[in-house]
């Protein structure tokens, strides 16, 4: 492969590459106004797609659906792959503006092309889609976005702005390669992801099995209640014999974090500071800074278990590095109970405290420690807590495990995705054979 490099109006660029606008090579349809009236938070068949289904750095977050229940016009239902922008946002920084998604594959479900969200319909074959997603996700034409967008408090770009853009266009066996390298990280990312959702299904299924129902395999390994455990009176009903009733705040240590403000950095000495904006979408380059030197009771680190008791509430375990805690999170910690235990048991109060936080109509929504206390658990014998240790941990463990491993991917593919797109680092067939379709090396 020739490695030469030309001089361009973007830079220096590999000499194979074209410097093409993006108006070259798609157009950009706009979204249809779906009514307000029809919009809906429970559960139907029609997701209608909004800003807040964009990861920051691009990608589709299926955390949070918004739905419709009016009619829909066929041409505003988005395919499999399909390709989709924002051109709105209302964060400060512009979080996800210009960014793209792919339409994901669903058995029951159908997606909408909403007002401010922009379909790419490809008009030139001289580019793959899988290649032009992983350019639209780089820096520099995020840079070119965010510098002509408009508004201030909420920010707009708009088709004939993007489609202004000028980027560099490698020969198409080489965009196949390179969407290929990105796109195998990013299936890993995807792989460990769902694998954790399957394993937090099965940890919480296990949970309300054993403490709720009190199904727990007895000495027989048969489910204890159903076949005539001893049960006793508890001011939370009947429950096994020697099992003891406690408030949530009893079995953990429900650690409020600083006013960071008062803390801040020491020149480039300084740890992240964690809100409930880093619980959902990690740090970032917009993450605030604090001093390294505050007292270690509130650093966080991975597979710590924090719990947002203010605003938005939500209960994780925190895989996203070493940070600061800020006010308005609890930091959940333990000296005799193990993780499992209390995240679980927050967790199974979490909707309760939702509840509690929006009916205080006066102020933001919040809890107060008194609502900790008023939360009961059960607690069973030593002996019972080592079997189910058995279980639970491992559960815990490779979930924070796998979320560690996904963190440091999207690491290597941040690092990577700017020197592949630019040319600085190339993307070499090794060999062509059938056998070794899959090597690939970089240069």
């Amino acid at each position: 492969m020739n490695s030469k490099y030309k001089e361009t109006e973007i830079g220096l660029v590999p000499e194979a590459w074209e410097l093409v606008s993006l108006g070259d090579l798609i157009a950009i349809k706009h979204g249809f106004a779906f009514k307000g009236k029809f919009f809906s938070e429970e559960e139907t068949q029609h997701i209608l797609l909004t800003p807040g289904n964009f990861k920051i750095g691009g990608g589709f977050n299926d955390s949070k659906f918004k739905y419709y229940t009016g009619e829909i016009p066929e041409n505003y239902i988005l395919k499999k792959d399909d390709i989709i922008v924002t051109m709105t946002d209302l964060s400060k920084e512009g979080d996800t503006l210009g960014y793209p998604a792919k339409i994901p594959f669903s058995h029951d479900k159908k997606y909408l092309h909403n007002q401010r969200l922009g379909l790419l319909k490809f008009k030139s074959k001289e580019v793959t889609p899988e290649f032009l997603y992983w350019k639209l996700r780089n820096h520099d034409y995020r840079h070119l976005v965010l510098a002509t967008a408009s508004g201030t408090t909420v920010k707009h770009t708009s088709p004939s702005r993007i489609l202004k853009i000028e980027i560099a266009l490698p020969p198409l066996y080489e965009q196949e390669k390179i969407a290929k390298i990105l796109s195998d990280i990013e299936q890993k990312i995807e792989i460990n992801q769902k694998m954790n959702r399957t394993l937090e299904g099965i940890g919480q299924a296990i949970f309300k099995h054993w403490f709720v129902h009190y199904e727990f395999p007895n000495e027989e390994r048969k489910p204890y209640k159903s076949s005539g455990g001893e049960m006793v009176d508890s001011e939370l009903g009947e429950i096994p014999k020697g099992w003891e009733v406690k408030s949530l705040d009893k079995i953990a240590n429900y650690l409020n974090g600083l006013a960071l403000q008062k803390f801040p950095p020491e020149k480039d000495d300084y740890l992240p500071v964690i809100k409930i904006r880093e619980l959902k979408q990690g740090i970032t380059a917009a993450s605030d800074k604090a001093s390294s030197k505050i007292d270690s009771n509130y650093i966080i680190d991975d597979g710590d278990v924090i719990f947002s008791w203010s605003g938005s509430l939500e209960v994780v375990l925190w895989c996203g590095g070493k940070g600061a805690l800020n006010q308005h999170l609890f930091k959940v910690s333990s000296e005799k109970y193990p993780k499992w235990f209390y995240y679980y048991w927050t967790k199974y109060h979490l909707e309760t405290f939702r509840q509690t936080a929006a009916d205080k109509t006066t102020t933001m929504g919040h809890i107060k420690r008194k609502d900790l206390s008023d939360a009961l658990v059960v607690a069973p014998s030593n002996e019972l807590f080592s079997k189910f240790n058995k279980i639970m941990t491992p559960i815990i463990d490779l979930i924070i495990n796998n979320n560690v491993e996904s963190r440091n991917l999207s690491k290597i593919r941040d690092s990577l995705l700017p020197k592949i797109m630019s040319g600085k680092i190339r993307v070499i067939n090794i060999k062509k054979k059938k056998s070794m379709k899959k090597s690939h090396s970089v240069k």
